[in-house]
C-alpha cells in the first residue's frame, strides 16, 4: 500500500472516531415529560393515607367549607365530599378535585372490594394541640381524609375510626357545564366555579367584557376568583384554566344585562 492510501485510511479512521464522539450522533435527545402528561399519570397512583369521619347532625353542616361552594347539595355536590388535610389542600388549589378511596390493611373495619369518589370541598384544620401521631390527624405531614359518615359507611365499619386508606386522584365527571356564580358590587366582582369536570379544580381564571381584552381574576379563597373592574351592561366571557393546563372559554355566558347573585353555565372540559 502507498504512504497516500494510508494517509487517507488513517484520515478516515479518525473522522469516523470523531462522528461516534460527537454529541448529535451518540445520543438522541430525548424530550421530558410535559406538565400536563405528569399531572395525567399521577391520575393513577395509588397512595397511602388515613381517613376519619364525622355525622352531619344538622343540614346546615352541609353548607360552607374552605371551597366557598355554599350549599354542598345545590351545588351538586351531595355528601360525596371530603375535607382534606394542609398537605393535601394546597391552600384550596385543589378545590373541586375528584378522589377515589378505598379501605386497606383491616380486614376487621374494611369493606371488600368496594370504592368511593369524592369531591374536595374543604379544609381539615392542624390540631398543634396534639402531636401529628396521637390526634393531630390533619398536622403536617399527615395526607388526611374527612368524610361524611355516609361517605364513609361505603368502604368501612363507622367503628373503625381512624382507618388507613389508599387514595389517587381520578377525573372528574359532571353533568353540564362549568357553572359561573356573579357576586359582587359595583366595579368587584367575585365568581364562584363550580361543576368543573376533568381535573375538577381551577388553576386560572379570565374575564371579558365586550369593551374589554382578557382580564386576569385572582383567587380570593377557594373557588371564589375577584377583580376589580367596570363590566356593568356587557356580556361576559370567561377562560377556565385547570391544573392540568386544559383551558375552556365560554363566550358570552352572561348576557348584557346579567345581575348580582345570579349563575350561569359555560362550556365544560372533556372528562
Amino acid at each position: 500500500m502507498s504512504g497516500e492510501m494510508r494517509r487517507r485510511g488513517m484520515l478516515c479512521f479518525l473522522l469516523s472516531l470523531l462522528t461516534l464522539a460527537s454529541p448529535s450522533a451518540s445520543h438522541t435527545p430525548t424530550s421530558s415529560p410535559s406538565p400536563t402528561a405528569a399531572a395525567a399519570s399521577s391520575m393513577s397512583e395509588w397512595r397511602s393515607a388515613r381517613a376519619t369521619y364525622y355525622a352531619a347532625l344538622d343540614p346546615r353542616d352541609a353548607v360552607g367549607g374552605a371551597c366557598g361552594y355554599g350549599d354542598l347539595v345545590k351545588a351538586g355536590y351531595g355528601m360525596a365530599t371530603v375535607g382534606l388535610s394542609e398537605s393535601l389542600f394546597e391552600r384550596g388549589q385543589v378545590c373541586g378535585a375528584c378522589f377515589e378511596l378505598r379501605c386497606v390493611e383491616d380486614l376487621k373495619w374494611c369493606i371488600p372490594g368496594t370504592t368511593i369518589i369524592v369531591t374536595a370541598t374543604n379544609f381539615c384544620a392542624p390540631n398543634y394541640g396534639f402531636p401529628s401521631d396521637g390526634g393531630g390527624h390533619c398536622n403536617p405531614p399527615n395526607q388526611h381524609f374527612v368524610l361524611p359518615i355516609e361517605a364513609f359507611e361505603k368502604i368501612a365499619i363507622w367503628k373503625a375510626g381512624n382507618m388507613p386508606v389508599q387514595f389517587r386522584r381520578i377525573k372528574c365527571r359532571k353533568d353540564g357545564g362549568i357553572r359561573f356564580q356573579i357576586d359582587g358590587s359595583g366595579i368587584f366582582i367575585s365568581v364562584l366555579i363550580t361543576n368543573v369536570a376533568g381535573a375538577g379544580d381551577v388553576a386560572a381564571v379570565k374575564i371579558k367584557g365586550s369593551r374589554t381584552g382578557w382580564l386576569s381574576m385572582v383567587r380570593n379563597w377557594g373557588q371564589n376568583w375577584q377583580i376589580n373592574a367596570d363590566l356593568n351592561n356587557q356580556p361576559l366571557s370567561f377562560e377556565v384554566t385547570d391544573s392540568q393546563g386544559q383551558t375552556s372559554i365560554s363566550y358570552n355566558v352572561a348576557p348584557r344585562d346579567w345581575k348580582f347573585g345570579q349563575s350561569f353555565e359555560g362550556k365544560q372540559f372533556e372528562s
